[in-house]
């Protein structure tokens, strides 16, 4: 049986991970990512895959799992603020808009000599409606110290940033940054070892 690798420092990636029950370690990747690539597709599925085959070096026998989640607004890619002006700026344009989750995942296997036999990378994108935000709470959202690892600095699942939600459209996780079900349906496919689901006879 392979080992499960996941190359990611993400809390909420591991928490998610864990709910399908799959035993797995974290190695995370200590990729520099670089997000001058506009297109957010291929940015996601690039920097996904790249994580994945970094970690991959170090792995023998595993199916190594990378992923990249990045903010669209009117066609600008917004990565994780680094530092509190930036959060409050992307929160700020964000306020009263709608904008797109672009979440890539990259599975990596590598054999016994920890050399790369297969990869698959794909993404899951979702519309996400802000409501209009005070300056007070973009402020004081701030100061939590929440926004500033997060892309497009705000998380949707797990503090304030909920409530800034007004509706989604598509898969509510990969606004947390991984989305549970195409990852599932993905790994069916690329490695049929892990269906989760057994008849009994």
């Amino acid at each position: 049986m392979l080992q499960i690798i996941l190359a990611s420092k993400s809390p909420r990636r591991k928490l998610l991970l864990s709910q399908l029950g799959l035993a797995f370690e974290v190695f995370p990747s200590n990729l520099n990512e670089d997000i001058s690539e506009s297109d957010p597709v291929k940015l996601v599925e690039q920097l996904a895959l790249q994580k994945a085959e970094e970690v991959a070096k170090q792995c023998s026998n595993s199916l190594i799992i990378g992923a990249d989640t990045v903010v669209v607004h009117s066609g600008e890619v917004l990565g994780k603020p680094k530092n509190e002006a930036e959060a409050a700026k992307m929160l700020k344009r964000l306020s009263g808009d709608n904008h797109s989750v672009y979440t890539g995942i990259a599975f990596v296997k590598t054999d016994k000599d920890r050399l790369i036999e297969r990869t698959k990378s794909f993404y899951e994108q979702t519309n996400v409606q802000f409501s209009t935000l005070s300056a007070q709470e973009i402020k004081a959202y701030v100061k939590s110290g929440s926004p500033m690892d997060k892309a497009g600095a705000y998380g949707i699942q797990d503090d304030l940033g909920a409530l800034f939600v007004e509706r989604i459209e598509g898969d509510y996780y990969n606004v947390v940054g991984f989305p549970l079900n195409r990852f599932y349906r993905e790994l069916k496919i690329f490695s049929p070892e892990f269906f989760l689901f057994s008849a009994d006879d």
